[in-house]
């Protein structure tokens, strides 16, 4: 299992309120996974792109996607797999919150514009 493969398998964190409660009490992470992806590759991905973290368990379940309406036509959403990994007491996944930074550079622009 090359590195390419393993950077392929995290396709990105779910952030819900059942995730974050999980993470809160238990050090539960959440995340979407490649379909094909194995448990054992699913720890050694978090292990190596979060450096420093210890994966003890790893659950996954495959989530099927809704139907939908549009109009007259029926539609579906994509199938997906999402994979809950246990971590080490007192450990978590530092990830960046896109939300906050924009946050932050829109606060630090608008007191340049009013300082000017």
């Amino acid at each position: 299992m090359n590195n390419a493969r393993l950077y392929q398998i995290l396709r990105g964190p779910v952030f819900s309120e059942k995730s974050q409660m999980l993470g809160d009490s238990l050090g539960v992470q959440v995340f979407k996974i490649d379909s094909k992806a194995t448990k054992l590759e699913v720890k050694k991905a978090v292990e190596m792109m979060f450096e420093g973290v210890e994966v003890l368990k790893v659950n996954t379940l495959n989530v099927k996607g809704k139907t939908k309406r549009f109009g007259k036509s029926i539609g579906r959403r994509n199938d997906y797999k999402k994979a809950y990994v246990t971590l080490k007491a007192g450990q978590d996944v530092q990830m960046a919150d896109a939300g906050e930074e924009v946050a932050n550079t829109t606060a630090s622009t608008s007191e340049t514009a009013n300082n000017e």
